[in-house]
């Protein structure tokens, strides 16, 4: 007699919104748990085309620490997220930290994802740049 097939998790609206909400936490090893063995971020600013690029869970755990670090304060606020289908998604966001001078810095940003069942393979981050 065969077994009835297991439905494989996927990553659900409301999992990938835990994600979201777990960046105010300010703890990359909280943010690992969310990510693929195969992992990639791809940060909203830094040296190349698509922003500085962190491929392998060591790399990723790295930018996020690196983050963290430049933003002490950061928050994102005012989320929306999608999960598009079973590979995709996306999030829509504010984020607003303290800038180095003091003041507010306060931009619009969103986040293209690539899921591996419940997990994030790749996150791809956008941010609209202030004046």
């Amino acid at each position: 007699m065969a077994k009835p097939s297991q439905a494989v998790p996927l990553m659900t609206h409301d999992l990938l919104a835990e994600f979201g909400e777990a960046w105010n936490r300010h703890d990359p090893d909280l943010l690992m748990e969310y990510m693929a063995d195969d992992c990639s971020y791809h940060a909203s600013f830094g040296p190349e085309l698509e922003g500085r690029s962190y491929v392998g869970p060591e790399a990723v755990r790295e930018g996020f620490a690196r983050f963290f670090e430049t933003y002490p304060d950061g928050r994102f606020v005012d989320s929306k997220v999608w999960v598009l289908d079973e590979e995709r998604g996306a999030a829509c966001w504010t984020f607003v930290a303290t800038q180095p001078g003091g003041g507010e810095l306060r931009v619009r940003g969103c986040d293209l994802f690539e899921f591996d069942g419940p997990k994030v393979r790749s996150k791809n981050a956008f941010r609209k740049q202030p004046a």
